[in-house]
């Protein structure tokens, strides 16, 4: 067979003589297959090979990720069984069922669900990368686990008695089954690029949700994992330093996982729900790297941020609802303003990541630590630059103001649709237009847009303008986006518009004055980057539409 296979490489011009005799000479030294060598030294690609090898061997080779799977033949075989062996059940026909296996040499799977289940198996090959996500997707994230776990403790409990101790619920926690499972869900969803990880229990089951990219999507789970239920929260609770026994409050923890070689931080918020307890995990790298040229900004919008960022004092507002990567926009300021030579302090809520060489504190309002408070405090701590977190009310706005004024740069946001609402809001506040032109230096609005897959990009005419849209592919889990970059809009206090908040004018009469002048909306952003091929008319519109 391996004459037949290296005669059908070369053949199809598949891989070179010589690559091939060192692949031989390799399998003559290890005592591996070919196909083995041939693949682990990426010598000929899986999809490649497996047709020759089906041809040898009469067995017909398919794209997974294209057939369609019957739900019966998913329910023939166990969870366990089916990774055990990775492979993939796709059909049952009567007694015959047809099983998606990688290597045509491994029979092992076939004759033991012959043996045990008493089917007659027909084999077909698929690509392992390709088993192994039809198997996440139709059993559920850790499904050979939920099963192991359930046929060695039989049936557990729905919910932990309240007379359940704090002994008892830490040892559930620690069950190195429970442990592992806990580990499948987080690394599941950070190899999927999830920002959030939602666990909600309902009356009739339990439901897994990721953030991808800005949008929820459902996470398949193992039909019986509402019986894990209480013990995955538990071990979650665990890890962030929670009560494990308290479950009418609301609680918030931290905890610090490792993936590969990469380390993660976890805010884990855990609130009481009619049939148990829900949790939201944020997920944030504990390394990141925060650069402007890197959030989508516009050439021109990127120089403007750039030259307030090195302004000596004053005030940078970044705007926009919840979720529009403010945050990261100020983090991508202070890592350009990060030197020896600047102290920089930072008041947040939360602190969402580590910056070396800067001063960060989080506010406890329970003891009386607000924004105003730190605020207030830190500027005894001389300061050349701040961020606050978020203007929130009249005094933090107040009081941010002063620390421009007495030489300092203030970076901060507000919850604004839009840059020009952004100085009426102030002006809500209590606070007096002098001040506002006195003391701030922008006003930028944004938000995220998801970026068009590389992988399935394509064009096509729409009413004689060429376009472009997702096909959906593996890449991006079928959405056609991977990523998401920033659409904004800046909005200087030059003269002209200065001189209409001292009149106190209204949003759309400085949107207008701006418009007039030349800013860049956020629409016009979206629109230019549409015309590149960078995103989609749909997803400017989703974001932008109020």
């Amino acid at each position: 067979m391996m004459a037949m296979l290296k005669d059908r490489l070369l053949e199809r011009g598949l891989i070179t003589n010589d690559r091939l005799a060192e692949a031989v000479e390799i399998t003559r030294r290890t005592h591996a297959s070919l196909p083995s060598v041939l693949l682990e030294r990426h010598m000929v690609r899986e999809v490649d090979l497996l047709p020759v090898l089906g041809d040898i061997y009469g067995l017909e080779f398919i794209r997974l990720r294209d057939a369609a799977i019957e739900p019966l033949a998913v329910k023939t075989v166990s969870a366990k069984l089916a990774a055990h062996y990775a492979v993939m059940p796709i059909r049952l026909r009567g007694n015959l069922l047809t099983l998606a296996v990688a290597d045509p040499l491994d029979v092992a799977a076939s004759e033991d669900i012959e043996t045990n289940l008493g089917l007659q198996v027909e084999r077909v090959l698929a690509c392992r990368p390709e088993i192994i996500e039809a198997l996440r997707r139709h059993y559920g994230v850790g499904a050979e686990t939920v099963e192991r776990i359930l046929a060695a403790a039989g049936n557990m409990p729905e919910e932990p008695s309240t007379a359940e101790t704090s002994h008892d619920l830490e040892k559930m926690a620690e069950d190195t089954s429970v442990v592992k499972l806990v580990n499948q869900l987080l690394q599941e969803a950070i190899q999927n690029r999830a920002t959030d990880i939602h666990f909600e229990v309902y009356r009739d089951g339990v439901i897994l949700r990721r953030r991808i990219d800005g949008i929820l999507y459902d996470a398949s789970l193992h039909e019986n994992i509402r019986l894990l239920y209480p013990a995955i929260i538990s071990r979650i609770k665990l890890m962030s330093g929670l009560n494990i026994v308290e479950r009418r409050m609301p609680q918030d923890g931290r905890a610090r996982v490792s993936v590969g070689v990469e380390s993660y931080d976890l805010r884990i918020s855990i609130v009481p729900a009619i049939h148990g307890e829900d949790v939201v995990v944020r997920i944030l790298p504990a390394a990141m790297v925060f650069d402007l040229g890197q959030l989508g900004f516009s050439d021109t919008q990127l120089r403007g941020l750039q030259k307030y960022a090195e302004t000596p004092h004053g005030i940078i507002f970044v705007t926009g609802p919840t979720g529009s990567g403010k945050s990261t926009t100020l983090y991508a300021c202070l890592s350009q303003l990060n030197s020896r030579v600047r102290k920089i302090i930072t008041i947040e809520d939360p602190v969402e990541y580590e910056m070396r060489g800067i001063t960060q504190t989080q506010v406890n309002p329970k003891i009386g630590l607000t924004f105003a408070h730190a605020l207030r405090s830190m500027l005894r701590h001389d300061p050349d630059v701040m961020l606050v977190g978020e203007v929130r009310d009249r005094e933090t706005a107040e009081i941010a103001i002063q620390t421009a004024m007495t030489g300092h740069l203030v970076l901060s946001s507000l919850h604004t649709n839009d840059a020009a609402g952004a100085a009426v809001r102030l002006m809500d506040m209590g606070i007096d237009p002098y001040l506002i032109t006195s003391t701030v230096l922008v006003f930028t609005a944004q938000r995220l847009v998801r970026v068009l897959c590389p992988d399935c990009r394509e064009s096509y005419m729409s009413d004689g303008k060429r376009l472009y849209r997702g096909r959906g592919c593996r890449t991006c889990n079928q959405s056609g986006y991977r990523g998401r970059m920033a659409i904004s809009e800046l909005l200087p206090l030059v003269p002209e518009i200065a001189a209409l908040i001292l009149a106190r004018a209204s949003a759309s009469a400085i949107r207008a004055k701006a418009n007039e002048l030349g800013m860049a909306t956020m629409a016009a952003d979206g629109w230019e980057k549409v015309e590149r091929g960078l995103t989609t008319a749909e997803e400017v519109l989703r974001v932008t539409t109020i």
